[in-house]
Formats: structure tokens, C-alpha cells, sequence
């Protein structure tokens, strides 16, 4: 398990996550402890990023972003890597969307999640991305962890 607090990189992002190639949307981990994590991505600005519809990239595709934030966070605290526990989203709580898009934004996103509370296999974050010095969206999401996958035994 790495110290909390250090930053970590993509390659590190995208051997813990189910996310392969450029679904993989974040670029490092820059702080995190037990309850919180920040990490930065500038994929937003691709041309090729997979969320695009019509050229655009939402602002409420920011939720990926910030549920990719929340997968990251929990590999950090896994002691074991080899086998990362595979988390769900549940639900997305009290989102507003500061802005209509996140592709016209300059420079990097932030993404924050901070965990709320979290019992065995639920867990509860805040979250919030921000780019260009303003928030951009937030909001509050469940995650269930170990869910069995259909036709596992």
C-alpha cells in the first residue's frame, strides 16, 4: 500500500481500475489519506475521450470522473493489490452541475472525494470537480463494494 499523502501516476491509476486505455479519465492521484482523496485529469480536453456525445463532454460526465476518484481512493487503501475489491455506484445524491460542459475548460480538473461514512461493502462520498479556479460540479454518491457479478460462483 503506498503512504498516504503521496501523489501517485496513470499507470498506477490504471493498474488498480477496470478502466483500460482512454476510459482510464485520470492522470494522478496529488493527496490522499483515510478519508479523502484529490486527483487531477486532463481528458477532458481530448478530442477522443470516450464520454463525448456530438463533440461535447457534459458536465454531468464529471460523475465518472469523480466515481473513477472514489475507485482510485479505495485501491489506495487496499492492503492487498492483487485483488482489488470491485465497487459499484449506487446512487448519485444532491448533484449540481455548476456549469454545461467540461471540454471548453481550461488547464486541468480537480477532483475531490471525501468519504462520509462507509461500513463493510457501503460507502458514502462527497464529491466535487473544479477547473479554471471555480467548481464545476458536486454532489454525493454510494458505492457498493463486492457485489457478486451475474453467473459467478
Amino acid at each position: 500500500m503506498p503512504a498516504p499523502h503521496t501523489p501517485l501516476d496513470r499507470a498506477w491509476i490504471a493498474a488498480r481500475i477496470p478502466h483500460w486505455g482512454s476510459m482510464c479519465l485520470l492522470d494522478s492521484v496529488l493527496d490522499w489519506d483515510s478519508d479523502f482523496i484529490r486527483c487531477q485529469a486532463v481528458s477532458h480536453r481530448n478530442a477522443d475521450n470516450p464520454l463525448r456525445t456530438h463533440g461535447r463532454l457534459a458536465a454531468v460526465c464529471g460523475v465518472e470522473y469523480a466515481a473513477q476518484a472514489m475507485a482510485v481512493h479505495g485501491a489506495a487503501l487496499q492492503q492487498d493489490a492483487q485483488r482489488p475489491r470491485m465497487g459499484y455506484l449506487a446512487s448519485v445524491r444532491k448533484l449540481v452541475l455548476d456549469v454545461d460542459r467540461l471540454d471548453d475548460i481550461d488547464g486541468p480538473l480537480t477532483i475531490e472525494a471525501h468519504r462520509i461514512s462507509g461500513e463493510g461493502a457501503n460507502v458514502l462520498y462527497a464529491f466535487e470537480a473544479s477547473g479554471s479556479g471555480k467548481r464545476l460540479l458536486s454532489g454525493r454518491a454510494a458505492v457498493i463494494l463486492d457485489v457478486a457479478l451475474p453467473g459467478a460462483t
